[in-house]
């Protein structure tokens, strides 16, 4: 089997990356961060996903994000807004979140010696605005990881896979569906109940994927708090 990293945040598009690139046939390694994250609790989400969709081996690197702040997810002095999708970069974006994390998973699959692919849950149709979710991003990042590392100069290139790029939300979620994957085990909320880890039901990553079940005709089994 080939190799492959795997960004896994416990997100239920991370998961469903995750269903594709083994159903496509990759050994999974998966990677996970915790990075001084509000909701921390989706590091438990990304384990148990490691563990239904069966990755070979699953690393959490450690980064204090919330060193430098400037972000919602990361920053305490800064609320995750509650009033829907709106134009423009949310407050929720983390500054250059996507490129740190694929370029640790760029140094993982140069290190494990025979992996040129990495997968990653992004998605430019039922998202938050955010610019390392878009397609010029991923298409510039795999040809930077190639001209940066002794792999990509050697031959082995690397592929980077956004195979959720075109897709909605409720198409993400028929996918899982279909493979009968129980979303119940994801966490989506920027803002969990501390004492219950239970979503809000109302920050961007909450409508969205309510909005997402709801059109693709099944029953969100996320424990809500609103």
């Amino acid at each position: 089997m080939k190799k492959a990293i795997l960004l896994l945040s416990g997100g239920l598009d991370s998961a469903t990356c995750g269903l594709m690139a083994r159903d496509m046939g990759f050994e999974l390694y998966a990677l996970s961060f915790s990075y001084g994250q509000r909701h921390a609790c989706e590091l438990l989400a990304a384990e148990r996903v490691a563990a239904a969709i069966g990755v070979r081996e699953r690393r959490i690197v450690s980064i204090d994000r919330s060193a430098f702040g400037g972000s919602a997810l990361t920053s305490g002095g800064i609320d995750v807004p509650k009033g829907g999708v709106g134009p423009g970069i949310p407050v929720t974006y983390v500054p250059a979140r996507n490129l740190i994390f694929l370029s640790y998973a760029a140094a993982w699959a140069e290190a494990l010696g025979d992996c040129q692919d990495i997968f990653i849950g992004v998605n430019s149709v039922d998202y938050s605005g955010y610019p390392d979710c878009r397609p010029e991003f991923i298409a510039a990042f795999q040809k930077a990881a190639n001209l940066a590392t002794a792999a990509g100069v050697g031959g082995r290139e690397l592929t980077v896979h956004a195979p959720l790029m075109r897709l909605s939300k409720a198409d993400i979620i028929k996918i899982g569906a279909k493979a009968g994957f129980d979303y119940g085990i994801t966490h989506s909320c920027y803002d969990p109940d501390p004492k219950t880890g239970a979503s809000c039901g109302r920050c961007d990553s909450c409508r969205l994927r309510k909005k997402g079940f709801g059109e693709a005709g099944f029953p969100d089994p996320a424990k809500y708090s609103a």
